[in-house]
């Protein structure tokens, strides 16, 4: 399947994408009935294990899970191999670079409490808001937590887990993550 019939059936799961959206591969992008998925202008999905030579693991893969769940990636972001997985909600701002194979999930994909976990009780899944800031940079395999909040300009380190609220030109590394340095603006 070529990128310009992938466009019109993400059209048709109502996907709204803006001008200059760039596939490189074919990524996995499910838009649930009810729910909200954007992409901004000169965006750059890359899906194909050559497109990226730190070594993808997967297609990229985009999902709202939920009627109501939201997804809003802003204009000139680029990402490769990474998953984008939300029951409620997940920002990434313009000019954010989301590194090979990084996950990105608003939620826990199966309830924390044994009994509820058992019953397989989808309700009692925890989820939480995601807020990329703008201009910030993803490092390969890391994972972005629910509830997470990255201001602008942050640097994630390769690898990092990533929970919690973090301000503006943070770099953070390690798992779990941490603030290591602070940019000068």
């Amino acid at each position: 399947m070529n990128s310009n019939w992938f466009k019109i059936v993400m059209k048709m799961t109502k996907v709204k994408y803006g001008q200059n959206l760039l596939l490189k591969g074919m990524p996995i992008i499910f838009n649930q009935k009810g729910a909200t998925l954007t992409i901004g202008n000169n965006c750059m999905i890359f899906s194909s294990f050559l497109s990226n030579l730190v070594g993808l693991y997967q297609k990229t893969i985009v999902v709202t899970r939920l009627p109501g769940a939201e997804i809003h990636i802003g204009n000139n972001v680029g990402m490769s191999g990474a998953t984008i997985y939300a029951r409620k909600s997940i920002t990434i701002g313009d000019y954010t670079q989301i590194g090979g194979n990084t996950k990105i999930i608003d939620n826990d994909f199966h309830p924390i409490d044994a009994e509820d976990r058992l019953k397989d009780d989808k309700d009692k899944i925890a989820a939480k808001p995601i807020v990329i800031g703008k201009n910030c940079f993803i490092g390969c395999n890391s994972i972005i937590l629910k509830g997470t909040v990255l201001g602008d300009n942050c640097v994630v380190g390769a690898g990092a887990v990533v929970s919690g609220k973090f301000g503006d030109n943070c770099v953070i590394a390690g798992n779990p993550a941490r603030v290591i340095k602070t940019l000068k603006t």
